[in-house]
């Protein structure tokens, strides 16, 4: 059996006269007759009884148009689903964020863009960046956002697209730095620093900004993200140097307008983030309008804020 003959076999069992079955399907009624005649001859038995021009089904036939239907319009659905995905109106999204934009920033953005529209699937995790580098390598998300890998092999597996912005000092609003348009690294020595966890490529990139200056670096607090030390900074037992998304978090939600202060500094020191795609699982029309889109709204967000950041072209790793 093929799809022309089950076609033909519906429309004529769901029509008054041959002639209307024809109309249904756009064709002659002898075409429709000789599909009608081909189903037969494959399935080895009559469907229909002829008198005269007219055609009545065996009771065997009644069987066949449920099943036939059946088919029918799974195929339909499938043929519309399939539409909708080529199109972007439909789709299965798994994707992922590292604790800091996953908490607000991202998913804010992904329930934004899907909005009321379309049919989609959504499987939405925050993990650590380390956690979203082995789910891309291993193919497991559509892709993640996390920080910039320090290094990657050949036998990475994904794609890394670097979005790198200028990072900003933290402040008390009544510290005295708080007064200076631009802080200097010489202003942040022996202040009491607030800080990623040790091995982080922004804490490195820092320490070693402080060494080769020759200056002092004192962490008196430790966190996995940024948000946990707004409040050491609020209190004034701390002072930070952040990454910019941090203060765009701050600048929609304004959580600490009162008490945390964002500085820029004087000589920048640089964040990098990255957008890590699977090299061997295809993205979907929906996840690459979505990465696209999630980009677009990065450079933006730090625009906003004076961050000028830039971008890398995607590259193997």
């Amino acid at each position: 059996m093929n799809l022309t003959q089950l076609s033909a076999f519906r429309a004529v069992m769901t029509s008054a006269s041959l002639s209307e079955a024809a109309r249904k399907l756009g064709r002659t009624q002898p075409a429709v007759s000789l599909a009608i005649r081909s189903l037969e001859d494959t399935l080895g038995m009559k469907l229909f009884e002829r008198r005269g021009r007219q055609l009545f089904p065996v009771p065997e036939a009644q069987y066949l148009l449920v099943e036939a239907e059946k088919v029918l319009d799974r195929l339909t659905t499938v043929s519309r689903t399939m539409q909708s995905l080529a199109s972007g109106r439909a789709g299965s999204l798994r994707i992922s964020a590292m604790p800091g934009p996953s908490s607000f920033l991202f998913p804010r953005f992904v329930a934004d863009w899907l909005g009321e529209k379309g049919e989609f699937n959504v499987n939405i995790t925050s993990r650590s960046s380390m956690q979203i580098e082995e789910l891309v390598r291993t193919q497991s998300i559509d892709f993640g956002f996390c920080d910039a890998p320090s290094s990657t092999g050949r036998d990475a597996q994904y794609e890394t697209e670097k979005i790198t912005a200028d990072s900003y000092v933290a402040l008390p609003r009544r510290h005295p730095l708080a007064n200076k348009a631009r802080v200097t690294l010489a202003d942040l020595a022996g202040e009491p620093m607030g800080a990623l966890q040790a091995g982080h490529t922004h804490r490195e990139h820092i320490a070693e900004r402080f060494q080769r200056e020759g200056l002092p670096l004192e962490v008196s607090v430790e966190s996995q993200t940024f948000s946990p030390l707004m409040h050491f900074v609020r209190t004034g037992r701390c002072l930070a140097i952040v990454g910019p998304l941090a203060v765009v978090s701050e600048e929609i939600t304004r959580n600490l307008e009162q008490e945390v202060v964002f500085r820029p500094m004087q000589a920048p020191l640089r964040y990098e983030y990255a957008i890590l795609t699977p090299m061997l699982r295809p993205l979907s029309q929906v996840a690459l309008s979505l990465k696209s889109g999630w980009r677009e709204a990065l450079i933006e967000h730090l625009e906003a804020i004076g961050a000028a950041p830039s971008t890398e072209d995607p590259t193997a790793t």
